[in-house]
């Protein structure tokens, strides 16, 4: 049996979760979510907990059943408490302005990075004095917010000389030594 899979998921207070036609839906203070489940997983509601099972051990049952139970988790998780990532500009000059969902990016490029983020996902750009300005990333859709962060630290991924470019708050960059004296 998967670890994972046989774990089962409990619902906090205020959150609602509904499984219909093969379609979990999770429905809670911060929003609503709903995950197609597919090869015969069911999924079980009933005293405070949600129950993933798989109807046999064939290999492609069993490598659902986890995942699936892990997807839901994380809807449960999403409505409740919510995703946040933050981002950090590191270069001279780097600079992050938002208006609604458009981020405006300086990466030390020719030109302006203008990036329309999905509606789902809040963000908000501070920059502290004396410090490499910062974009926050918030949504419920765990899946969302970091394909969102992924994106944006693909527009100027961090380099291992200067440590210049975009990357995670709190992330470390293996540095090299570059060229070395005669």
């Amino acid at each position: 049996m998967s670890r994972i899979g046989k774990k089962p998921i409990t619902i906090p207070s205020g959150v609602e979760v509904k499984f219909n036609n093969g379609v979990v839906t999770v429905k809670g203070p911060k929003g609503e979510l709903s995950e197609e489940i597919k090869n015969d997983i069911t999924v079980e509601v009933a005293d405070g907990q949600v129950e993933v099972k798989r109807p046999s051990e064939a290999k492609e049952h069993r490598a659902m059943h986890g995942l699936y139970r892990a997807l839901i988790n994380n809807m449960v998780v999403g409505v409740t408490e919510g995703y946040k990532k933050s981002l950090e500009l590191v270069g001279v000059g780097f600079k992050a302005t938002n208006q609604g969902n458009l981020l405006n990016l300086d990466l030390g490029y020719s030109h302006s990075i203008i990036l329309q983020v999905p509606k789902e996902v809040s963000v908000s750009t501070e920059t502290p004095k004396g410090a490499a300005p910062i974009v926050h990333l918030e949504s419920t859709d765990k899946q969302l917010v970091g394909q969102v962060a992924a994106k944006l630290k693909s527009l100027r991924k961090p380099e291992p000389y200067k440590g210049k470019g975009v990357k995670f708050v709190g992330e470390q960059i293996r540095r090299k030594a570059g060229k070395t004296g005669k």
